[in-house]
């Protein structure tokens, strides 16, 4: 007899059906078959698609995914049952859409069609079985994985007998509307700050680097700070680079034709919101724009980048702009062959750019032969003027320039935006822009005593989010804050919801990391670590990234390894007080005191002030780093 061809893998298999959903179809058949398309397009795809999650099966009100890691499932459940909170809120109860959802870690046979079978499966689906509306039931398997891990508390159920499973099974239930405490914080009572900036840790520097360019402030008299020259080979970032998947692209840095040099940022702002909306299109992989801007004003060969970068796709072309008209032309390369595939010239009215940028990432879905949401495609409230379009593209490229920033420059972006909402104060990209002016200015220590920060951070992003969900740039302001603030599992929930909308985003990956580390998921940490630098293998913060990955070694034990994180960081020419201590601590920890001390030497003449108790207030929660700082005989006071 010929063995069996069907595929068997352990895998985690998250189960969802709508709740009643007979009785809600046979009142409005139409309308709830419209709205769970809408929320699948909207929320529950992206949301999946997020946490890198497989529709393996959908039937009617039911879903089958799977996901290679059971924290990114119940993450994505606890999500969409989150979300969904928020989605019925302006329906009578008889008309809620409410899903049940089952998660379990089992053996899967997997049929041709890429279809799951087997007993795995149907556990799944007797746990979503057996959930309350609204509610997610996991398995004593799935929980075990997931403890500790996911910012939500569980109640045990006990052994439960399911339809057609052989063997009770324990099984727990997600409190989707409860939080996990966090872990608990050793803190010192920090003394009365002054009013100059407090050192700014790897964490937070990385975060700023990233989000704005600050980067260079923190090597700006170091050799090499700006990348002008050939950047280092990917190959160096990357232990083993990730096959290229179908959709996967990199969005060249567009070229100016206006003449002008002072428009430079305009064709750079549209390169950025096409790297946008491009990765929400549906399995796509689409490199980070802080990488692609390294190869701006270089004449190199597309099939060189698609290997360098592992992606398959290359989009490149130019913006001519013609008082309040824009031209742009666009091309699409395959990065195998170097043949062009299509290429074509849009032009609009410059109050329509975005409606621009809309035709262009459409006729490249179309071209691949992929599915663009819908939802996706619009842009929410935007600007309609001209002047507040332009004001909003100046701000940002202000905030994004690869030079040294100061209060200065920041001011001048704030002010823009402050123009820009006086034409529409419903500028959703203004608004975003002042939260990240803000951002910047709190993270730099430029702070002004009667700012009140959550305020002008976290109102103007959360009020750029409900004019438009779609805008990363709010996400980006306000995750890097919410951690900078150590308040890491509001970092996650904020980071989280703009990877939703945005799964490419290497920074939310990044201050996913961080905010790991603060709250001792260091596993979870590298992981994040190491899809952000998948992203962005040239991104001018890698240098700080190397930092969240040694915090992220050094809480694991694995000192040897953080050794050579810290050593990455310092490699990079940045000089710096964390790399050092964490240098110090790993070292002492291993006992190699002859090194330890040199390394500790070096962290406290780059920071005077560097102190057990003072740390405490500033620095991560990372237990194993003051352990070993103490051993290499770093003073409490």
């Amino acid at each position: 007899m010929a063995a069996d061809p069907t595929l068997r893998r352990l895998t985690t298999i998250l189960a969802a059906d709508v709740a009643g959903y007979s009785r809600l179809t046979g009142a409005d058949e139409e309308g709830i078959l419209a709205r769970i398309r809408a929320l699948r397009a909207e929320m529950i795809d992206p949301t999946i698609s997020a946490n890198r999650g497989r529709i393996a099966n959908t039937a009617g009100d039911s879903l089958l995914v799977e996901f290679a890691s059971v924290v990114e499932a119940a993450r994505a459940a606890v999500d969409i049952q989150r979300a969904m909170v928020v989605r019925n809120a302006d329906f009578v109860p008889e008309k809620l859409i409410v899903f049940r959802i089952g998660v379990h870690v089992g053996d899967v046979m997997v049929e041709s069609d890429g279809d799951l079978r087997g007993d795995g499966v149907n556990i799944a689906a007797r746990l979503e079985g057996i959930a309350e509306p609204g509610g997610v039931c996991v398995s004593e398997q799935a929980y075990w994985q997931i403890k500790g891990r996911i910012d939500v508390a569980a109640t045990d159920l006990g052994d439960r007998r399911l339809k057609n499973i052989a063997e009770p099974i324990r099984v727990y239930s997600l409190e989707v509307g409860v939080f996990a405490p966090a872990k608990p914080i050793v803190r010192a009572t920090p003394k009365k700050r002054s009013a100059s900036a407090p050192l700014a840790v790897g964490m937070v520097a990385l975060i700023i680097a990233t989000a704005s360019g600050v980067w260079y402030l923190l090597g700006a008299n170091r050799p090499g700070a700006i990348a002008t020259g050939a950047p280092a080979s990917v190959a160096s970032n990357i232990a083993k680079a990730a096959e290229a998947v179908h959709l996967s692209i990199v969005v060249l840095p567009f070229k100016n034709l206006s003449g002008d040099p002072s428009q430079d940022y305009f064709a750079d702002g549209i390169t950025e919101n096409l790297t946008t909306d491009l990765s929400r299109l549906r399995n796509s992989f689409v490199i980070a724009s802080t990488t692609a801007n390294t190869y701006k004003g270089k004449n190199l060969d597309a099939k060189a980048i698609g290997k360098e970068l592992g992606v398959r796709y290359v989009l490149e072309g130019s913006v001519q702009r013609d008082q309040n008209r824009v031209r742009v032309n666009a091309q699409l390369i395959d990065a195998d062959s170097g043949a062009q595939l299509w290429a074509e010239r849009f032009e609009e009215d410059l109050a329509d750019l975005f409606k621009l940028q809309d035709q262009v990432v459409a006729r490249l879905a179309n071209s691949l032969g992929d599915e663009f949401v819908k939802a996706e495609a619009e842009k929410g409230a935007r600007s309609k003027s001209p002047d507040g379009i332009d004001l909003a593209m100046r701000g940002w490229a202000s905030l994004s320039q690869m030079k040294a920033a100061t209060k200065d420059e920041t001011d001048a972006a704030l002010a823009l935006f402050d123009q820009a909402l006086k034409i529409d104060p419903n500028d959703a990209d203004a608004l975003a822009g002042e939260a990240q002016s803000y951002t910047d200015e709190y993270a730099n220590g430029w702070r002004n005593s009667g700012t009140d920060y959550d305020a002008s951070i976290l109102d103007r992003a959360d009020r750029a989010i409900a004019l438009d969900r779609y805008n990363a740039r709010a996400y980006f302001a306000k995750a890097p804050y919410l951690s900078i603030s150590r308040r890491w599992s509001e970092a996650l929930r904020v980071a989280d919801a703009g990877l939703a909308i945005n799964p490419d985003s290497a920074l939310l990956y990044v201050v996913r990391g961080g905010a790991e580390d603060g709250l001792g998921r260091f596993e979870q940490s590298k992981s994040d670590m190491q899809m952000a630098t998948r992203l962005s293998p040239r991104d001018p913060g890698l240098g700080w990234w190397h930092e969240v990955l040694g915090d992220a070694e050094l809480g694991l034990g694995h000192f040897d390894a953080a050794i050579e994180e810290y050593h990455e960081v310092i490699d990079a020419g940045i000089h710096h007080a964390a790399p050092y201590a964490g240098l110090a601590a790993a070292y002492a920890l291993k006992g190699n005191m002859e090194q330890a001390k040199p390394a500790l030497a070096e962290a406290r003449r780059l920071e005077p002030k560097l102190a057990i108790t003072w740390m405490l207030a500033r620095w991560p929660n990372l237990p194993p780093l003051y352990e070993g700082l103490r051993k290499a005989g770093l003073p409490e006071e």
